[in-house]
Parts: structure tokens; sequence; C-alpha cells
């Protein structure tokens, strides 16, 4: 798995998880079976995940993988809808936004992992949901997610676009991408909006960030902008897995993945994260 987060572990500061260290592999999410085991708790032909880098292999300890749960589903959707992206949409979206039916729900990156998951949960929840995505093909696919509206925000100023899709206003601002999408979500906030602040993709590489004009917004309509980070939720995992589970059973989620084949592939696949090279989830198949 390659994620935006990653870009984070590149720079020498303090944060939530520590830097990479220089000359070990990238560390990150990944899926694959058991081929040999010296200790009972797994067996070979084994399905698991594992956070022990970017490689063909992984040895280690049996605490450092985790067996996937016995559900009807491709195992890569475990780094997906039903791994830390999911996770991610989800309680971000039901938790931290404290989202609810009848809401009007802006999201933002809304073809990307996260966000197509966040619009999904949203509309079977019955929110009004509108997406931002990049370019007609993306925005075509967030719309056949069951989004209400789409913002293609290459074609014009997202503050012009969202104000034109949601004339009364919204309710919740889920953001992937800070910049001009978070500005654009201040100016059309109604009173006691919430915004769930998952990732700022558009600032991770700029040394400018985005100048937002509308933050004043924030004090005359009580608007509640809380960060988070997914494994505050961790201990939710049944939850969240019955849940998804539920509603992938019901036909009422899917899921689109950009695959790179190879492990010399990866830094290509990283790349377009940030270029906007994905639709959905992207991975490295070995």
């Amino acid at each position: 798995s390659v994620d935006p987060y990653m870009r984070g572990r590149m720079n020498d500061v303090k944060s939530y998880v520590p830097p990479f260290v220089l000359g070990e592999p990238m560390t990150g999410g990944a899926v694959g079976e058991v081929v040999e085991s010296r200790d009972g708790a797994l067996v070979v032909g084994d399905m698991v995940q594992h956070m022990l880098g970017w490689r063909d292999e992984a040895t280690g300890p049996a605490a450092a993988f985790t067996k996937l749960p016995a559900l009807d589903v491709p195992p890569q959707s475990f780094l997906g809808q039903l791994g830390m992206p999911g996770m991610t949409g989800y309680f971000g979206l039901l938790e931290v936004a404290q989202a609810k039916a009848g809401d009007t729900v802006f999201v933002s990156a809304a073809a990307g992992a996260v966000g197509s998951t966040v619009v999904q949960v949203a509309k079977a929840k019955g929110m009004t949901v509108i997406g931002s995505a990049g370019g007609a093909e993306k925005a075509a696919w967030v719309r056949s997610l069951g989004a209400d509206a789409v913002i293609d925000y290459k074609a014009g100023p997202v503050v012009k676009a969202l104000a034109a899709a949601a004339p009364k206003g919204i309710d919740v601002y889920f953001d992937n991408v800070g910049g001009d999408h978070l500005d654009a979500a201040l100016a059309s906030a109604r009173p006691n909006a919430r915004f769930a602040i998952c990732g700022m993709i558009d600032v991770y590489n700029d040394a400018k960030p985005t100048e937002l004009k509308y933050l004043a917004r924030l004090i005359g309509n009580r608007v509640r902008m809380q960060g988070f980070i997914v494994s505050d939720y961790m201990d939710r995992a049944a939850e969240f897995y019955r849940d998804m589970g539920a509603l992938l059973a019901a036909g009422k989620l899917r899921a689109e993945e950009t695959i790179h084949d190879g492990l010399d592939a990866t830094p290509d696949a990283f790349m377009g994260l940030f270029s906007g090279g994905n639709t959905g989830k992207m991975l490295v198949r070995l």
C-alpha cells in the first residue's frame, strides 16, 4: 500500500509517527499469504496484514502480523475499504464530524480511497453528498458512487463551484486536501458545521500553503474543526468490520483500485498520489 501520510514521514520533524529511518525499507501496509511459520498462532495459508515495509517477503514475530477476518472479499480490500483508508473515512465522518441523516456533506479528493468511502457511507446513512475530483472521468466515477453533485476542481474556482452546488451551505466537510478546498468549505459552512480534517495533500509538497481567505467565518458560524488520526479508533475495529461488512454484503459499497506491478514500480505509484494519478486505492502488486 502507498498512502499520502508517508510523505510526512520523509521530514525530520516531530509528528504522530516517527520519520522513516535512512537506509531502511519504507514501512507501509501490506497483505499476503503465510508461506512458512514456526508459531502456532499462524499457519501456512493464512492471509495476514503487516507493516514491515516495502519488500517482496516479510519475516518477523507472529505479533507483527494480523490475521485477516474471514470475509468474502479480495485480500487487498484490507488495504482499502476494510483497511486504514476505509476506517479513516468511516470514523472521520460518523464520529469526528458527527454526520447524520439529512446533513449536506462536502468531500474533497472524493475519487481517492478515503474520499470514495466517505461518499458511499454518507449516502448509505441518508446524507446529501457533494464530492470534489479532478477531471471529467473521475467526476463521473464519483457521481456513479451516488454523489448528489460533483465538482471538477480543475474546471474553475472551488469556492464558486461549491456555492453553486450547495446554495444553502454545508453541514459537514471531510478534508483530504486543505488549501482552496478548505477555504471553499469555510465560505459555505452553515452555523455549527463540523469539519473532520483527515489530510492536507495540497500542502505536503508546497512551501507556500494556500491563503485561507474565509478563515474568520469559523468564528461567526461556530464551526468545529477537528483533526484526527485513524489509530485513535483501532480499538473499535470489530464495530467497523461489522458495519462495513454489512454495507458490502448489501451492495452499498464499491471500490476502485489503481495497481502498479512490481516492487520497482512503488516510487512511481507513490508519486502518482500527489499528481492525481489514482482512482480509488493506489496499490502495488508484488
